[in-house]
């Protein structure tokens, strides 16, 4: 199969480009032949690039006509976008209508139906704007980068080809990476047909099994930021002290800095690069995924399934669905500090049971979350989306 998979990087990397890459180079692997197409926002430097890239949002002439060039040249079977936003646009669902090449695309966040892209600002989970085609109001308060200009960009974008039904007539798949996302997905403004919502996770290689003896501290490892439940973690903390290294760079930093000086018990190792990361997770008794914001997914969960590390998880989001409480971790409720405490004091006490959430753990990550078991089901998907644009052809 020839497949052409398309995105756009953030100034910042993050968890989209780490699967772009991953999925790309499991399809080489299985024999595909792959093509890369990408953009960067690290090319909007100017003032003048940024005016060009807000001015051609809803539709970039330029960037469609790279994309045709790139369609023209390889012929791709399939084509699999991952983030189209801000400088390719939507313009890439209506050049592959045009060429009959179909597109599957992968919803890593909620974008198309909020444009704060995580359901969540002024501290809190915000529904409101699910099911409305251009929700104004996040305009004025700025839910975007606090500028209202760059949300009512996101607004306007996603509102017009709402409009214009790109993304229920151009899209042949869309992927969520959780079922509760699907739901999400299903049940708002896009009016998506159910046929075109398929449910894939995320994967990650084997990592192995972490230590037999664990040490007694849990792991911390993302991004310093409120929707991350920094504050719940550091009051939970607080509350009942327990050993506790926390990884990850952002916005609070300097918080979590001058907490670390002030309390024993915390280490504040800031950013460590990957394997560093992981042999934190084969020697943690658990890792907190403390995060109050509705996440697609959470990839360094199924890291430490792979480890074979119990995750104590707030109840929402990609956590709910990923993490099964008492099988291969712990819920508790999103910023209730009290709770999450009382987890990690339950693993604490109770060794035996953290061995036992474990093991459980890494079964997860067997049945679920290999390369091997993501591509069966990634390669089913552009079946479908391929048999779905034949259908439609021969139909016409």
């Amino acid at each position: 199969m020839r497949i052409l998979i398309i995105h756009n990087y953030y100034k910042q990397a993050g968890g989209e480009d780490t699967v772009f890459h991953a999925e790309a180079a499991l399809l080489e692997q299985h024999g595909h032949q792959v093509e890369k197409l990408t953009f960067s926002n690290k090319e909007m430097n100017s003032l003048s690039e940024k005016l060009k890239a807000a001015l051609g949002v809803v539709y970039n002439s330029g960037s469609a006509k790279v994309v045709e060039e790139r369609i023209r040249a390889f012929q791709p079977d399939v084509i699999h976008v991952h983030n189209f936003f801000p400088l390719l646009s939507p313009s890439v669902f209506s050049v592959a209508q045009r060429m009959h090449v179909p597109i599957v695309m992968t919803l890593h966040n909620y974008r198309l139906v909020c444009p704060s892209a995580l359901l969540y600002y002024n501290g809190k989970v915000q529904l409101e704007n699910l099911h409305k085609t251009f929700p104004i109001d996040a305009v004025r308060q700025k839910v975007y980068r606090d500028s209202a200009v760059q949300t009512a960009s996101v607004v306007l974008t996603t509102g017009i080809h709402k409009v214009l039904g790109t993304w229920k007539s151009k899209v042949a798949k869309f992927i969520a990476l959780t079922p509760g996302a699907a739901e999400l997905f299903r049940d708002s403004s896009l009016k998506l047909k159910p046929e075109q919502l398929a449910v894939k996770p995320n994967f990650t290689q084997d990592i192995g099994i972490g230590h037999a003896e664990r040490d007694d501290f849990f792991l911390y490892v993302g991004r310093l930021t409120p929707e991350k439940g920094i504050e719940t973690l550091l009051k939970a903390h607080e509350l009942k002290t327990f050993p506790l290294k926390v990884v990850g760079d952002g916005p609070l930093r300097e918080r979590v800095e001058a907490y670390a000086a002030a309390h024993a018990g915390i280490d504040y190792l800031g950013f460590q690069n990957r394997e560093q990361v992981l042999e934190l997770l084969k020697s943690a008794r658990g890792l907190i995924f403390s995060s109050e914001w509705m996440e697609t997914f959470g990839m360094t969960i199924i890291e430490a399934f792979s480890t074979g590390t119990p995750v104590v998880a707030a109840k929402i989001g990609g956590a709910e669905q990923l993490v099964e409480d008492g099988v291969n971790g712990l819920h508790y409720s999103p910023g209730r500090a009290a709770e999450l405490s009382e987890k990690v004091q339950l693993l604490l006490q109770h060794p035996a049971l953290a061995s036992k959430l474990g093991a459980a753990a890494r079964k997860s990550y067997e049945a679920r979350y290999t390369p091997e078991a993501n591509y069966r089901m990634l390669l089913s998907i552009y079946e479908d989306a391929i048999r779905a644009k034949n259908k439609i052809a021969s139909a016409t």
